[in-house]
């Protein structure tokens, strides 16, 4: 027992001094540390769109973090997105309907199939999301001229000559504007994205960029 006493002895002064020096650290790094906590939480300026009629505000990305998570509820951006995006499909679905008569290969002919299975059901999610949310009256998408400068949209002209052309060159044209036209919808999306406020609408957003990136990197593949 006294061997045990004596070789323990000694480990007492050692573990006070660790214990001081533990302590002086944790001081020295309590300032970076919170320094840090600091930074993370102002983070870079959000800018937040307000409601309609409502000015938009600066925020913190903190700040609009938790106002996300406080109220979620759809501002002018979200009312747009889902207005332009219903018109930016349909015009989707209107090309793929064009396939079966007109198409050679049968890639394309399976590729338009998926788009349109995949485009009308959003179209019908999203009008009901406008009615839900009492968007359906009020239409914040600006018209012709805006439904013509949405990006990726095919012209008048680009959809005359889609709809004149037959076999390998309707291919090859159908898989050019259908390409721009997904580009379109994932530049919509991801703008949504950054100036969305509800939930439910980045959702369908991010749908957008995922099923529309498969498809694009497809029909590149396939041009």
């Amino acid at each position: 027992m006294l061997v045990r006493r004596t070789s323990r002895a000694p480990l007492i002064p050692a573990l006070a001094a660790a214990a001081l020096l533990a302590l002086a650290g944790c001081d020295s790094g309590a300032d970076s540390g919170e320094d840090a906590d600091s930074a993370k939480a102002t983070g870079p300026a959000v800018i937040a769109p307000g409601k309609p009629g409502e000015a938009a505000e600066t925020l913190s990305a903190e700040d609009a973090k938790k106002r996300r998570a406080e109220d979620d509820s759809p501002n002018a951006a979200d009312f747009t997105y889902a207005q332009m995006m219903i018109k930016h499909h349909t015009q989707a679905v209107e090309m793929t309907a064009l396939v079966p008569s007109r198409a050679e290969s049968t890639q394309v002919k399976r590729l338009a199939a998926r788009i349109s299975a995949a485009q009308q059901p959003e179209i019908d999610a999203m009008k009901g999301w406008l009615k839900n949310n009492g968007g359906e009256k009020k239409d914040t998408s600006g018209g012709h001229e805006q439904h013509e400068a949405m990006p990726g949209m095919a012209t008048e002209a680009q959809l005359e000559k889609l709809r004149a052309a037959k076999g390998k060159a309707f291919d090859q044209l159908f898989l050019t504007l259908v390409t721009t036209h997904h580009e379109g919808a994932i530049t919509m999306a991801t703008d949504l994205k950054a100036a969305g406020n509800n939930i439910l609408v980045e959702e369908m957003a991010d749908d957008v960029i995922a099923q529309q990136t498969a498809e694009m990197s497809r029909m590149r593949e396939m041009l």
